[in-house]
């Protein structure tokens, strides 16, 4: 366990100062905040954006996770979920890959208390994913695994006794993990194998033994539950189709097994890696970085998967390689970390479920290594 956080729970590294944790009284209106993970290899931090009255962003502050993430120039975690909110919106988390550990901030109106930095359990953890008071860590280093803790009220987290659970080999290429919204199943992405493991989830937060599902779409990526609970997965698609990449919904049987709904459908688009699900859980986005647009979905009543208009439904500049996605808290916007080129994209969401761009959030470095996004 590191002591050091408890002397930093309210101090926040800025710019290169130290700052006090709470930066700025945030504008009075209720605006979006979104945050963006720099994963720096020396110095990893949670940059926040804000938005003003007439629409546009601004930076309201760098917070320092105290760890240090992996560096890179594009995608370098190859993951979903290194940033994540609580459900409640209340904690934030934030996975350091390069020191191997997790830092837990605190998020007070637009600002963010380190209340916690503990070991991830594992070698190089990418993404991170919580139910109740249990948080489950991905590390996709070495021997992959699933880690659980408890979380507590003032954000601390506790190890679970036995609580480390292995992926199906090493060196799978863990990409996400997601809970099921009953929190009996956790569920995770393995690339490099193209497998999609799933975990029944014993009472006292430790998983089960490992159910190994071989995808049957070509490079799964990520997976996400829905609120309706299926599992919605983004898939590449085969390597010599370059605009191959579709998305499939699958149901969790009692036995961890996956059934098909909607299988592989296309996105019109190459490398979608990332899916993001409406608060309401009736559209899913996926990410197609590789030609810098998103595809859109209804989500059935049975978990059917429909695209929204032409399926492209937003579009990044070209070249952008639009990176993780996520959804605003109040179903409203969608953000895309664009790490090719240093922006963010924000899109106004429609009540048929397309998009219509609002702007590019400006002023990030390009092609830095830079992972991981959340929005209240």
């Amino acid at each position: 366990m590191l002591n050091l956080q408890r002397r930093l729970r309210t101090t926040v590294i800025a710019l290169g100062s130290v700052l006090p944790v709470i930066a700025a009284a945030a504008p009075a209106g209720g605006q979006e905040t979104v945050f963006v993970m720099s994963n720096n290899a020396e110095r990893n931090q949670v940059i926040a954006f804000e938005r003003n009255d007439d629409g546009s962003y601004f930076e309201q502050n760098r917070f320092d996770t105290f760890g240090r993430g992996s560096g890179g120039v594009n995608d370098p975690l190859e993951a979903q979920g290194s940033l994540t909110l609580s459900p409640d919106h209340t904690l934030l988390y934030a996975a350091n890959a390069g020191s191997g550990d997790i830092t837990v901030f605190r998020v007070q109106g637009r600002s963010l208390f380190v209340t916690d930095r503990e070991p991830s359990g594992g070698s190089q953890p990418v993404s991170i994913a919580q139910w109740g008071n249990t948080v489950y860590v991905l590390n996709s280093g070495g021997a992959g695994s699933v880690v659980a803790f408890h979380v507590t009220g003032g954000g601390q987290l506790q190890p679970i006794a036995n609580a480390t659970a292995f992926l199906s080999a090493n060196a799978t290429g863990g990409g996400s993990v997601s809970v099921s919204p009953d929190g009996q199943t956790v569920a995770v992405v393995e690339r490099i194998a193209n497998n999609i493991d799933t975990f029944h989830v014993n009472a006292d937060g430790t998983l089960g033994t490992v159910v190994v599902n071989p995808s049957p779409g070509a490079g799964a990526f990520s997976a996400r539950f829905a609120p309706d609970g299926k599992l919605i997965v983004s898939e590449t698609g085969p390597a010599n189709e370059p605009a191959g990449s579709a998305i499939s919904s699958y149901t969790v049987e009692a036995n961890g097994m996956l059934t098909a709904v909607s299988q592989s459908v296309p996105t019109d688009g190459a490398a979608n890696c990332w899916n993001a699900i409406s608060p309401d859980g009736t559209h899913v986005y996926a990410s197609n970085a590789g030609s810098s647009d998103i595809a859109g979905f209804t989500i059935g009543s049975a978990g059917a998967l429909t695209p929204i208009a032409g399926t492209i439904v937003g579009s990044n500049p070209n070249g952008s390689t639009n990176l993780d996605i996520t959804i605003s808290g109040d179903g409203k916007f969608l953000y895309s970390l664009n790490g090719e080129v240093g922006t963010v994209g924000v899109f106004a969401i429609q009540s048929n479920g397309t998009l219509v761009e609002v702007t590019q959030i400006l002023g990030l470095p390009a092609a830095v290594g830079f992972n991981g996004i959340a929005a209240l």
